[in-house]
Formats: C-alpha cells, sequence, structure tokens
C-alpha cells in the first residue's frame, strides 16, 4: 500500500533577478495572480509570470527610480509612478504607451485602478490625491487633506470611493460624486502601510507600523476592532474572496484574522523576510518580497490553513476544503451595488478646474514616441495577453496550483553545508542585526557590500537538529542540553563573544530603564560606545513619541549622526526615523526660542532650555549638511532623505 507524504504548507517558489539595479516596487495582479510586476531604479517596470524564470516585458521611459506600480483588474493595462512625480499608463495587450500624466510635484508613493471606468488614482510624497482620467489625458480632481506622504490608495468595489492611508497616522474616505472627504479615521499610533476594502461588506481594514490591524464600519464610521499580535509593523493586508477572514503579511509570517469577534485564526511561519504584496490563485495565496535586485516569491496553501474558529487547517474532503461557516459579520452591514457589466454608465465624479482637457503638447508626444515595451519572451507573452481581435479578452489555459514540495525533501543547501562550516563568519565582525550567510558548499569570495541590508531579526525555520551529530543507534541517549549547545556554537565563537557583549551591554541599559529614568539609559548606551546598542534602545523609544524631550535631543542628536553615516541599512533606517521624530515635535520649539527676544532679569530655567536649543540648532546645522548629501540617493533611502530635507529646510 503506498504510503501518502505529507506536504508543506508554506514554502518559498522562486527567486530571481529583476533588474539590474535595486528593485523599488512591485505588486501582483489580483485577477489571476499569476503576473508580477516590478519597478526599479533602472527607471524600468519588468513583468514576469510567477514561477517562470524569464521576464516576459521590458516597460521603459521613465527617467527616475520607478516607486509604485499597479495593474488593473483585467490585468490589460499597469500604471507606473516615478520619483520625480510623473505617471505612465501601459496597455500590455498592444505592447505600448497609453498616456502620460504630470502634475505631482514629488514621489508616486501610491496608484490604484477604478474596478469599472478609465479612472487612476495616485498618491504622492506631496501629500495630495489625484484623480487622472486615462482616456481623456488629465487631472480630474486633487484630494487635499493628508500632512504626510500617502501610503496607500485603494478604489471601494462600487467605485464611489477612495480609501487613503498616511503617514500622518490617518485613514481617509473620499467621495468620487461630491469630490469631498467623507470621514477620517484616526488611533493608529504610526504611519498606516496598507489599507483594503472588503469584497461585500461595507467594511475597511487597515495596518499599520504601529503592528495593529483595524477593522472600520463604513455605515458608523466607528472601529469594529483592533488586532495586535506581532513585534513587527505589518506590510499588507487581503480579504479572502469570498469576505470571511482577513490575512496579514508581517515579517517573516501570517496572520488569518477575524473582526467580529476579534481573533487570530491561524499563523503560519513563511521565510519571506519584508513581504510586499499578496494575491489568491486556486486557493493559494501567493506572496512577493524583494531585496536589492532579487524578488523572491512563496506559497502558503490554503486548504492547510484555518480560515474561522470552528474549521482546523487541514481539514480536507474529496481533495476539496470542507464549507466555512459564513460568518458571523456577514449580515450585519450594506453590501456594496456593483454595476451589472462594465459597459454601464460611467461613473459621475467632481471636477475640479485644473481638469480643463488640454490637447497633447508636443513635449508629451516626444515622451510617449520615447517610451518603449519591449517584448523579451514572444511565447509566454502570448499565452497571457491575448491581441484584441474580440471583445474580451480570451481567457488564458486554466491554471493549475504551484504543486507543493514534501515536508522531509531534503533542501540542497542544507545537503551541502556541514555543521562546522553552517554559517560563515566573515570580516569585519558580524553585525547581530544581520546575521551571517549560509555558506554554499562551493567557497565564493564576494567583495564586501557599500551598504549591508536590514535582514529579519529571527532565524525563522532553522531547526537546530540540522547543526547537531546525526543519532547512530536507535538505543542511544538523547543528547542533553549543554552538549547541544556546544556543538550549535563549535565554529561560532565569533558570534558567540559578539552577542555576549551585546546581551551584557543590554543588561546594563536595561537596569537604568528600569528606575524610569530614560536619560539616564541613554547616556549609559551612549557611554559603552556601541552604536548596536544605541539602535536597540531608539527603536523603542521611536514606538512611543511622548517619551521625547529636549533633554534627550541633546544627547542622541550626534548618535544619529553616526548612524546615518552607517553602513548598515538598519542603522540608517532608525536614523531617520529618530530624526523626523525630533524635527515634528522640537524643531518649531527650537526655532521659536531661538528667535525671541532676550529676557528680562535673571530666569534660570530659560536660560538652561535657550543653552539646550542652541546645542540642538547646532547638531541638526551639522546634520543637514549629510542629508543633502544623500537627497540625491535612489530607492527606499533616497526618499527618507529627501523627506528629511524637505523638514529641514527652515534650516538652511
Amino acid at each position: 500500500m503506498a504510503t501518502s507524504v505529507a506536504t508543506k504548507t508554506a514554502w518559498k517558489l522562486q527567486e530571481i533577478t529583476a533588474h539590474s539595479s535595486n528593485v523599488s516596487s512591485l505588486v501582483l495582479g489580483k485577477s489571476s495572480g499569476r503576473l508580477l510586476a516590478t519597478g526599479g531604479d533602472d527607471c524600468r517596470v519588468n513583468l514576469w509570470s510567477v514561477n517562470k524564470p524569464n521576464c516576459i516585458m521590458s516597460l521603459s521611459g521613465h527617467t527616475t527610480p520607478v516607486e509604485s506600480v499597479r495593474i488593473n483588474t483585467n490585468e490589460e493595462l499597469i500604471v507606473s509612478g516615478s520619483q520625480s512625480g510623473s505617471i505612465r499608463v501601459w496597455d500590455l495587450e498592444a505592447a505600448k504607451i497609453l498616456r502620460i500624466l504630470m502634475g505631482h510635484k514629488a514621489n508616486i508613493c501610491s496608484l490604484d485602478f477604478h474596478p469599472f471606468g478609465s479612472l487612476v488614482t495616485s498618491g504622492a510624497l506631496d501629500t495630495n490625491i489625484k484623480l487622472w482620467d486615462v482616456r481623456r489625458k488629465g487631472c480630474v480632481f486633487t484630494y487635499k487633506g493628508h500632512t504626510q506622504a500617502v501610503r496607500c490608495l485603494r478604489f471601494s468595489p462600487d467605485g464611489k470611493w477612495i480609501a487613503s492611508a498616511a503617514e500622518d497616522h490617518t485613514v481617509k474616505l473620499w467621495d468620487l460624486t461630491a469630490g469631498k472627504l467623507m470621514f477620517e479615521f484616526t488611533g493608529h499610533t504610526g504611519p498606516v502601510n496598507i489599507v483594503e476594502f472588503h469584497p461585500n461588506e461595507y467594511l475597511l481594514a487597515s495596518g499599520s507600523s504601529d503592528r495593529t490591524v483595524r477593522f472600520w464600519d463604513l455605515e458608523k464610521f466607528q472601529v469594529v476592532s483592533c488586532i495586535e499580535e506581532e513585534a513587527t509593523p505589518v506590510r499588507c493586508v487581503l480579504f479572502n474572496p469570498d469576505g470571511c477572514c482577513l490575512y496579514s503579511g508581517y515579517q517573516d509570517s501570517l496572520r488569518v484574522n477575524g473582526w467580529e469577534p476579534e481573533c487570530c485564526f491561524d499563523v503560519v511561519l513563511v521565510s519571506w523576510g519584508k513581504v510586499a504584496d499578496l494575491s489568491i490563485c486556486n486557493n493559494q495565496l501567493i506572496g512577493v518580497s524583494f531585496s536589492q535586485s532579487t524578488v523572491s516569491s512563496f506559497v502558503v496553501d490554503l486548504n492547510r490553513v484555518a480560515k474561522s474558529a470552528s474549521v482546523l487547517p487541514g481539514l480536507i474532503k474529496d481533495d476539496r476544503p470542507l464549507a466555512q461557516p459564513t460568518p458571523t459579520g456577514s449580515s450585519l452591514r450594506r453590501i456594496y451595488d456593483r454595476p451589472s457589466t462594465t459597459c454601464s454608465k460611467p461613473q459621475r465624479v467632481k471636477h475640479s478646474s485644473e481638469s480643463e482637457r488640454r490637447s497633447p503638447s508636443s513635449e508629451d508626444d516626444r515622451d510617449e514616441k520615447e517610451s518603449k515595451a519591449e517584448i523579451q519572451n514572444a511565447e509566454d507573452y502570448k499565452e497571457i495577453f491575448q491581441p484584441k481581435n474580440s471583445i474580451t479578452r480570451t481567457p488564458p489555459r486554466k491554471s493549475e496550483p504551484f504543486p507543493a514540495p514534501p515536508e522531509d525533501e531534503p533542501i540542497a543547501i542544507k545537503e551541502a553545508a556541514k555543521p562546522s562550516q553552517a554559517v560563515n563568519v566573515q570580516t569585519p565582525l558580524p553585525n547581530p542585526d544581520n546575521p551571517a550567510p549560509i555558506a554554499s558548499s562551493t567557497p565564493v569570495t564576494r567583495a564586501e557590500p557599500s551598504v549591508i541590508p536590514a535582514a529579519r531579526n529571527a532565524p525563522i525555520g532553522l531547526k537546530a537538529s540540522d547543526f547537531l551529530p546525526a543519532v547512530k543507534k536507535p538505543s542511544q541517549c538523547e543528547i542533553v542540553d549543554e552538549e547541544a549547545m556546544s556543538q550549535i556554537r563549535k565554529g561560532h565563537e565569533t558570534m558567540c563573544v559578539v552577542l555576549t557583549s551585546r546581551h551584557k551591554n543590554l543588561d546594563t541599559v536595561r537596569a537604568s530603564w528600569s528606575t524610569g529614568d530614560i536619560k539616564t539609559s541613554v547616556d549609559s548606551a551612549v557611554a559603552i560606545n556601541d552604536l548596536s546598542v544605541v539602535v536597540d534602545l531608539l527603536n523603542i523609544v521611536n514606538q512611543k513619541a511622548s517619551l521625547w524631550k529636549l533633554d534627550l535631543c541633546t544627547i542622541v542628536l550626534p548618535q544619529i549622526e553616526k548612524l546615518l553615516q552607517s553602513k548598515y541599512e538598519s542603522y540608517v533606517q532608525t536614523g531617520c526615523t529618530s530624526l523626523k521624530l525630533i524635527l515634528q515635535r522640537f524643531l518649531p520649539l527650537i526655532t521659536d526660542i531661538l528667535a525671541a527676544p532676550p529676557s528680562v532679569g535673571v530666569d534660570i530655567t530659560r536660560e538652561e532650555r535657550l543653552h539646550k536649543c542652541k546645542l540642538c540648532y547646532k547638531q541638526l546645522k551639522n546634520i543637514s549638511n549629510i542629508i543633502k548629501n544623500k537627497s540625491g540617493l535612489s530607492g527606499r533611502h533616497g526618499s527618507a532623505f529627501r523627506e528629511l530635507h524637505l523638514l529641514m529646510a527652515v534650516l538652511e
């Protein structure tokens, strides 16, 4: 009798080199779940078929890095936004540029297609949201209200509203017909990264860097529930197609959440790092992430994932998942009214004065001629994009689910690595925030990178048994803890010394912190002269803005100057976050106190405050030179430095 092989719940599907330089954005097609678009610092947009190694099409024309991309519902159009604020709309079936839209003054951070009409919405670092008519090549309306960069935009399923998420910690709902703000949802304590409408009900979900997912009722305009269960920011969310649950993507994990009542149905560990987008196809969840020039795709088998409190993962009958019970909340809210066909009367939207249509200029015509769509793989292109010789696109062949590898399938890298060579420790000493890579059987000499990218905080998926000697006899006793630890440490003495020293330093800082004196704990962290300890402490302080005082700024600013010049990406990120908090909370105070006339008489408290402000101002001036020099960088860091440069403009 044949024995069945247990299959995995989640696995890595593929890793590709997507661009000649760093990848800055990517998105999955929501219709098929198999189409992937990537934007890069090389100013190109590349299209891929998931689990196929070759690029299908490469779109050129942007003159600055592509910061945002989005594919429409039918997967016939793609829109891309660049660092300069320009937007390009491409026709994938005709393989040509369709429109170039100009109007934003800074990086395009978010884009979305209207579900039925020919409208596109865009959000940018300039805090504005614009609605565009692709057919007539013009801006229909500009929505103003956010005070910081707009990170995510979504049209409602009926096409009547736009939801926006921004770095100002708010979610806003806009009415297209009236051309005004309907409601502002507040409650998040960190930048809101993602927002998503429920496919059927008047319900909205938002995920934030404050590590929470919030559900908002769009009839009562109030919060339904708030879920906080992870130690990392929420990077992306996606409702199940039937609306029974919400999938939340965190660093190296996927959570399945319900909202009435709020609960977590399941947690799946997936080693995808900082996941950037999710899609569902054939009852499989596809997740994609990027690091430098590579893009990785992962699969989660939803047949083996619990989607409600009453169903356990893996309950399958006749190769089909058991029917899910109707969620409690499905009858509590209104359902969206959708047009019967896509040929229905166009959506009526509010127009602004700037929407007067203009004829295409010669400069636009030249830009469109210079924009090219190069078909890299004709076979894949014909399979996915059929020519427009019929009313609707000929559907591609029905795709099959991605096969899951068996649980006990050995991974090639584990076969090649021996316990003594499992971790490759290089000089200079490795950063504990960035664990050293697993070495392959063939040693490769690599030059040390100028910037060491941020990696995950925990080695998800590693098993201690991979590093221990195999038990030869069944009767042999189990290895005791001391012996196991000795085997694991073998060959990693340098890393152990680094981690032990860091643990001791953190204990010292924690002892000061427990007394409630934050200034003393920061002083002790600085005195240790170990930037990794300063970074760990700042990551805690950054979570609560109320902890920041002027005294703290005078101590931390010199450390921020060092962090911004570090080769470690995680250090630079922490430095940027801390500096942004200081500028937002204290720069107006510092400039006002320095500009105030001298007081009459002796005021010791005021003199001390004036001295601190002068010290902070001097340190900020030094940092502003670093920010100015780095504002020309491309990618995520370039965007952060440009935003800081705008905040520090008052110092110039």
